[in-house]
């Protein structure tokens, strides 16, 4: 198939989704519907056609995290790249298991203790048409449609331990470094040809963490003050960076970090 490594679904746990959910629906205008799962109370998050977003309920969890969006990244073989993973020195916390009508999945951590998840989708459950979709690139991260996936960075307390790590896993390659001073280099990597986000030092990361960038379109500085009267945190920006593009570093109002990029400051 040929997948493996691609950004392919970003999911938010969180103790009230449905507050959540109109928080988002704010700010990238996300259709909210339910997922019809029996087991759990889970949303998904809609942009235009496309799914591109889960909201799960950690309400009934017991000693549940703080609030936190989670990157799934494509594979092929969901069992084989989980034992990879653990063979490289990260750890599998869920999973491998199946979701009916959709695939198989895990949820793990790198061996710096930054979590992300594992999809290998079930081909059988999609159409001819959604297959086409998924084959150019029309799914939850989109690079040219706003309220898709944008980039992917992870802040991390190695960076070039966890590149090889994850480049062990994913066909990723290094792009371009850029020199951030005293935070190290900005490690820009490359998948099929785009560079799709990068690794760096953990800054004023409490953790080893990914952060998922949003599209929007036109202002950054717009979209930061909806962000501000809908209740979150603005922690960073607008602020310029290469392409030319800005971008911004928030809290939504149950403390869940995220930024967003676009065109416009």
């Amino acid at each position: 198939m040929g997948y493996q490594g691609t950004p392919c679904w970003y999911e938010l746990g969180t103790e009230d989704i449905r507050a959540a959910g109109q928080f988002y629906r704010k700010i990238f205008g996300w259709q909210m519907i339910d997922g019809g799962m029996e087991e759990m109370d889970y949303h998904l998050g809609k942009s235009g056609e496309e799914m591109v977003a889960g909201f799960m309920s950690t309400a009934d969890q017991e000693d549940p995290p703080p609030p936190n969006w989670l990157i799934y990244f494509a594979a092929d073989d969901c069992d084989k790249t989980a034992a990879d993973i653990k063979a490289a020195g990260g750890q599998i916390y869920r999973g491998p298991d199946d979701i009916p009508g959709t695939g198989r999945y895990a949820i793990a951590a790198d061996p710096q203790g930054a979590v992300f998840g594992i999809l290998q989708a079930d081909m059988s459950e999609m159409s001819v048409d959604d297959i086409a979709k998924v084959d150019a690139g029309d799914g939850a991260f989109n690079q040219n449609k706003a309220g898709h996936g944008n980039w992917n960075e992870l802040m991390t307390t190695d960076p070039v331990a966890a590149f090889d790590f994850y480049a062990g896993l994913f066909p990723w390659s290094k792009s371009q470094a850029m020199d951030m001073g005293d935070m190290g280099k900005y490690q820009l990597f490359s998948h099929k040809g785009a560079d799709i986000g990068a690794f760096q030092g953990l800054g004023n990361a409490p953790v080893p963490a990914w952060l998922p960038y949003f599209g929007v379109d036109g202002s950054v500085g717009a979209v930061v003050q909806t962000i501000q009267e809908a209740g979150g945190l603005v922690h960073h920006g607008p602020s310029e960076v290469p392409g030319p593009a800005y971008i911004a570093i928030a809290q939504d109002p149950q403390g869940a970090w995220f930024a967003i990029v676009g065109p416009d400051k």
